[in-house]
């Protein structure tokens, strides 16, 4: 008898745990359709080049302080330029990485050392 109860106990735990699962699963695929929704910007050069990138890590916007536009100073507007989007993608992955850890908050168990990044991809 006691072997048939803690099955049927086991057997319902992991019910449980597949319908959690599944519930993650969705809430995840939800979240990660509303990264375009998130943005960072990212600046370089004391606020002169600034880039907006989206939680898709797309590039939306670039903006540049009008005195920098000459042509002696080329390449420094295009070290601006890459040093601006590096710092946003940088600002948008911790973003985004919160987005979907709200989105799942209270769905799983606090385990140490359990990474979901995989499911966030």
């Amino acid at each position: 008898m006691r072997n048939e109860s803690f099955a049927s106990f086991y057997i319902m735990n992991m019910m449980d745990m597949f319908g959690k699962m599944k519930e993650v699963q969705s809430r995840m695929k939800d979240a990660q359709e509303t990264l375009s929704t998130i943005s960072e910007t990212g600046e370089s050069g004391a606020g002169l080049v600034k880039v907006t990138v989206n939680g898709l890590k797309n590039v939306l916007k670039i903006e540049i302080d009008p005195d920098l536009i000459r042509p002696d100073d080329r390449e420094m507007l295009q070290d601006l330029i890459v040093a601006a989007t590096n710092k946003a993608m940088s600002n948008i992955e911790t973003k985004s990485r919160e987005h979907l850890r709200q989105a799942t908050e209270g769905l799983l168990p606090n385990i140490p050392g359990l990474n979901l990044d995989g499911l966030m991809q």
